[in-house]
């Protein structure tokens, strides 16, 4: 079976001998093709069909390779991996989100790609894409789609208003309102969820930890500031109150496409499921803008998407041909074919052409990526996010105070990263 190797043995891997115990495990035979195992998280529905497009191509180009690919639920594939990866269960090639790429490439199940097939192009992507698949100088995931949040808004229905795309907070406050008077409808509907309310911190120039300096500052007098924000944007006049339920991201949603609220926070990955929406059906009527300042004038959200990465303990055909097929779905070629058909960010320049950019959603995201804030390359980093997902709803919802909520967030933050000081 298939074992996990150790990221510092594996600079010279592919001139190595096999690393596994064999390949009888894997369904190869003697002098048939290799068959690699691909764990995709995708959205089954939306964008699976355009990948399984893509092996058919690759296989048909490379008749000594096969491709198994197997659609793993997002939700459950970080767990899953941790579970498989030293085992004959692991997959070849993992579509990592980007914030588990440093957690798995500190176990050793990622193997470094510096040097090989899979990054002969590093230069055509973007470098804080590439940055951000590196842990401790090394690379160990190509760039495979790339995404952050933006402040998404009904044009029709702000320009019935007469307000614009807010700069600030305040601005949207006072948009909302307008938005309501002039309309009938709330103005913004805010998400409790941890990932949307990074925004906000940013906006205060801090985040739930610094990394250098090792120290939780999830309940700093930044951090309370921009919470403070988040939650004032569940009250007031065409404020829509929080949604605390499981079910509040398509609540949400839901009254964003069908035209019964204004503006949303939200991601590309969305793109193709607006213009399903009644409020969508003319594409242009789609605005998207850089998330709004807070009080230190700045703006942004993570950046987020995942990489492509290869599995440490697979045998050394297995891995060169996984590099190849990275390769291959990395390419311009794959990355314009991927963004025409799911609206996904390319995460190279060169395959923004002319006719991706004409999908007004990929446009209008692509002018927001600048503002996006790369994750540190912290192995714990997206774990963080677990503890405030338990306590923001509370907080929104009325169950908690603020300082209450976040003294608790602080507290499980900690146990996550017990090297930093409180």
């Amino acid at each position: 079976m298939r074992r996990g190797i150790a990221a510092t043995a594996l600079v010279a891997s592919l001139a190595l001998a096999a690393t596994a115990c064999g390949s009888s495990d894997s369904g190869d035979s003697a002098d048939g093709p290799v068959t690699l195992t691909w764990w995709d998280t995708s959205n089954a529905t939306n964008e699976a069909p355009t990948y399984q497009a893509l092996i058919k191509e690759f296989e048909a180009a490379n008749k000594d390779v096969k491709v198994k690919y197997v659609n793993v639920p997002f939700d459950q594939a970080q767990n899953k991996f941790d579970t498989a990866a030293g085992s004959k269960g692991a997959p070849d090639i993992l579509r990592s989100e980007v914030g588990w790429t440093p957690a798995f490439a500190k176990k050793g199940f990622f193997l470094p790609l510096d040097g090989t097939e899979a990054l002969a192009d590093q230069s055509k992507f973007q470098p804080n894409l590439i940055e951000q698949a590196k842990y401790e100088g090394k690379t160990y995931g190509v760039p495979f789609t790339t995404d952050t949040l933006a402040f998404v808004y009904n044009k029709a229905l702000f320009q019935k208003a007469g307000v614009e795309a807010p700069k600030t907070w305040d601005d949207l406050k006072k948009a909302a309102a307008t938005v309501k008077d002039k309309t009938g409808v709330d103005g913004y509907w805010g998400s409790t969820q941890a990932y949307y309310a990074q925004a906000f911190l940013y906006g205060e120039g801090t985040d739930t930890v610094d990394a250098e300096a090792k120290k939780v500052t999830v309940d700093s007098a930044a951090a309370k500031k921009g919470y403070g924000t988040w939650l004032s944007l569940f009250s007031g006049k065409g404020l829509h109150k929080a949604d605390t339920t499981a079910d509040a991201y398509a609540h949400i949603q839901e009254a964003f496409v069908s035209g019964k609220v204004a503006s949303i926070i939200q991601g590309p990955w969305e793109i193709t499921n607006f213009y399903k929406g009644t409020a969508f059906k003319d594409r242009n009527n789609l605005g998207i803008a850089t998330v709004p300042a807070g009080s230190t004038g700045k703006a942004g959200a993570p950046t987020g998407g995942h990489n492509l990465s290869v599995y440490a303990g697979s045998d050394s055909a297995h891995q060169k041909a996984a590099l190849k097929f990275v390769n291959f779905m990395t390419s311009a070629k794959s990355q314009t074919q991927i963004a025409l058909k799911n609206s996904t960010l390319p995460t190279r320049d060169d395959a923004y052409t002319a006719e991706v950019k004409a999908d007004p959603g990929i446009a209008g995201f692509q002018t927001v990526l600048p503002a996006a804030q790369p994750r540190p390359a912290l192995p714990e980093y997206s774990s963080l996010w677990g503890p405030l997902d338990s306590e923001l709803p509370q907080i929104a919802g009325g169950k908690e105070s603020l300082d209450e909520g976040l003294g608790k967030a602080k507290t499980a933050i900690a146990k996550l990263v017990p090297d930093f000081s409180k």
